[in-house]
């Protein structure tokens, strides 16, 4: 059994990760490597043996303007063992290699873990912590009015390639910003069909309307009122949840209510800096889970 690691750019090897990531989770990173959108700030650890891979538990290198303050954090994902070599402690071992590895260049480690999994990680010395979601008060949502934003995919390249740019430097509109968002941020948007435009105050939005409106993402160049951008927005029930915690100054929109991950997951972490989460009723941008 061999450990290998860093290799995304590997064929070979990225093609046995994306084998038991699709028989986990039902996804493989191809698309991701070969669009251009991997920037190295995912680093896969693997178990492999007999060219198969039998565990794996990557590092994301999370750099986040946190209230003010810049925190560099690692985010464990795409934690799995192949079935068949489940309860030998291989999971176990690679989480405790790549804390090892990077306990002294960052601020803590954090993981969103599935349910089933809670007693695995309290047993492997993480903690809970909860987040806080924000949901925007209903007499500043607009319902049935038409909207500002544009689909992108209906426009030119230009605002495309305009969108890329701002997904790797734009001013923040949150107050747990991830600055390093481009990689993970096009994993979820390079198709560009939850993306939107409005270009009397160039700005680009990114949604997910599967459980209700949530608004996921702002990018645009100057700061814009979080007002501004939602009065541009038709809300077809008048509701809307935020994907991110608002900057203080758009609290006033907002109510927020303590969220554990309910049926999805638990957020497990280690180190102090990370209880801050909690205690600042923070939520890290759901375009930035691994």
């Amino acid at each position: 059994m061999e450990l290998i690691s860093n290799y995304m750019t590997d064929d070979s090897s990225r093609k046995m990760l994306n084998e038991l990531t699709l028989k986990t989770f039902g996804f493989e990173f191809d698309g991701w490597v070969k669009g251009g959108w991997f920037e190295g700030d995912y680093i896969p650890y693997s178990f492999v043996e007999d060219g198969k891979m039998l565990s794996n538990v990557s590092a994301n290198k999370m750099h986040f303007m946190q209230r003010g303050v810049e925190k560099d954090y690692i985010q464990l994902g795409t934690v799995m063992t192949d079935e068949s070599y489940r309860k030998k402690g291989l999971a176990r071992k690679l989480i405790e290699h790549v804390i090892k590895t990077y306990e002294n260049e960052c601020d803590g480690f954090y993981l969103f873990g599935n349910l089933e999994a809670v007693d695995f990680y309290l047993k492997n010395g993480f903690k809970i912590i909860k987040e806080y979601r924000y949901f925007v008060k209903e007499e500043y949502c607009k319902e049935g009015g038409e909207t500002r934003f544009v689909p992108v995919n209906e426009l030119g390249e230009d605002i495309k390639n305009k969108y890329l740019q701002l997904v790797r430097n734009s001013c923040y509109m949150s107050s747990f910003e991830q600055i390093n968002k481009f990689g993970l941020q096009m994993f979820y948007t390079s198709g560009m069909d939850n993306v939107s435009y409005a270009e009397d105050i160039d700005c680009f939005i990114v949604t997910d309307d599967e459980e209700g409106m949530v608004l996921q993402s702002v990018l645009c160049n100057k700061k814009l009122s979080l007002e501004d951008v939602i009065s541009r927005m038709n809300l077809a029930d008048g509701k809307l949840r935020l994907g991110f915690t608002p900057l203080d100054e758009d609290l006033y929109l907002c109510t927020s209510e303590v969220y554990d991950g309910a049926d999805d997951y638990r957020l497990f972490y280690k180190g102090e800096a990370l209880e801050a989460i909690e205690k600042d009723k923070l939520y890290f941008p759901e375009l930035s889970h691994a």
